[in-house]
């Protein structure tokens, strides 16, 4: 871990390491450290939601389910962001599924414990309010993306922004979670990442995908990425992405 809860300004979230050092001080006592392998389920259907994950590492799944043969991810989160977006709002839960998909570390927080927070401070009720506003626009992009884009576009986009939230060019993704992710079949999800490999923007192989000219693969999403990294610069005041087109 890069950081302790004692000293938020050295944590890799950037939610956490922009706070104030006063509203470092408030939130930081009452945060605890964990470790999230593959499959961690941190929120589920209809469950209250008791924590917040304030990712250090890693990539959180929100999904949308309709069966268990209908789901598909309406956005992601790494360490630029948290878990729990129902406790900010006050909703309790949420219909949709919050799992790890890489493995991730975090520093979580109790619901109870956070709304104590955001009612001493202020800056943080906006700050991470404003982070729900960012992970909405988000959202909506994909939802643009999906009724709009082709596969090879859609992939392109998840990989860039996987990209901005991990910490190198390789990320370890078989063809079955880019299935689940994109919502299309396997054999759909084989033939998009040979087209994106051929085209040079990709290295593909098994279970792992390396991006291998990272602004190319921006530019082919045409548009579709770009919006949501915008606005959470706008919002949050830093960026999110780590690489922008020339």
């Amino acid at each position: 871990m890069s950081g302790t809860p004692n000293d938020l300004s050295k944590s890799s979230n950037k939610l956490l390491a922009g706070l104030s050092r006063a509203d470092m001080n408030l939130i930081g006592p009452l945060l605890s450290w964990h470790e999230l392998p593959v499959r961690t389920i941190l929120e589920a259907p209809e469950q209250p939601v008791t924590q917040i994950h304030f990712l250090e590492s890693g990539l959180l799944s929100i999904v949308a389910t309709a069966s268990q043969d209908r789901q598909v991810e309406v956005g992601i989160v790494g360490r630029e962001g948290m878990s729990g977006m129902p406790c900010i709002l006050s909703a309790e839960y949420s219909p949709n599924t919050a799992v790890i998909q890489l493995p991730a570390t975090s520093l979580s927080i109790d619901c109870a414990d956070f709304q104590m927070v955001m009612e001493k401070s202020p800056a943080i009720r906006q700050r991470f309010s404003r982070f729900v506003q960012a992970f909405l626009i988000q959202a909506s992009q994909t939802a643009l993306a999906t009724g709009k884009a082709h596969v090879e576009q859609r992939l392109a986009r998840w990989l860039a922004m996987a990209h901005d939230r991990g910490d190198g060019d390789s990320l370890p993704l078989t063809h079955e979670f880019l299935s689940t992710m994109l919502g299309v079949r396997r054999a759909g999800v084989t033939v998009a990442l040979h087209n994106l490999e051929g085209a040079g923007l990709i290295r593909a192989t098994r279970g792992a995908v390396t991006i291998t000219d990272l602004n190319a693969l921006i530019n082919y999403t045409d548009g579709l990425y770009g919006v949501a990294e915008q606005e959470y610069e706008r919002l949050l005041g830093m960026p999110l992405a780590k690489s922008r087109m020339n």
